[in-house]
């Protein structure tokens, strides 16, 4: 609302309650005392006043609701990826990868077999205990270190700081490791990650 509405609204009011008021005390007496005839107009006028603060109230209160739920529907927007991404492990619940794999943004993500190659998307980190992230047609900057790492995990929107879009290559991380990969992978042939299928360790 502007200061344009509101006025007009503060002169509907005036108008509306306070010229009875007024229009009641001017047919009284004058009295020697024209303080006390002031004083009554002014009482008179009092319980509306409150009556206008109360129309305010309401009108913030409802300007505050829509810009709540206006965040809301962004904040749900924003979670839609992250949504799509627990369906789909939610398919495969109660399967662990065997063995384990990692892949570009082409790999399909799920439960991995000897025999069907998928990216596992429910990596856990053994040293850091965090649950691995996964970035599509993205790698890492060469500025991203440890201390970065550190610092930003699990905050996916801080972390994009130091992302690059790459199509075809998934980004991974954990509060201690980092990798851009392009094609499928095998954990065994990787020992510096620390990577295992935590499908039962949530």
């Amino acid at each position: 609302m502007d200061d344009d509405d509101l006025d007009e609204l503060l002169d509907e009011v005036e108008n509306k309650f306070c010229s009875k008021a007024s229009a009641a005390s001017s047919g009284l007496k004058r009295n020697k005392d024209e303080n006390k005839q002031e004083g009554w107009s002014a009482a008179k006028c009092e319980p509306h006043k409150s009556s206008v603060s109360e129309d305010i109230d309401d009108l913030l209160e409802e300007l505050l609701e829509d810009e709540y739920n206006s965040s809301q529907s962004k904040g749900e927007q924003f979670s839609k990826r992250e949504q799509a991404e627990k369906k789909l492990s939610s398919q495969s619940a109660g399967r662990k990868c065997c063995p384990v794999f990692i892949g570009g943004s082409s790999v399909t993500n799920g439960v991995g077999t000897a025999t069907s190659k998928r990216s596992c998307d429910q990596l856990r980190c053994i040293s850091c205990d965090f649950r691995v992230l996964m970035f599509d047609d993205s790698e890492w900057d060469a500025s991203c270190d440890y201390l970065f790492l550190r610092n930003n995990v699990p905050d996916r929107q801080k972390l994009r700081a130091k992302l690059k879009k790459r199509k075809g290559l998934r980004a991974y991380a954990c509060q201690c490791t980092w990798l851009s990969s392009s094609e499928t992978t095998d954990l065994r042939d990787q020992p510096q990650l620390r990577w295992v299928c935590g499908k039962h360790l949530d």
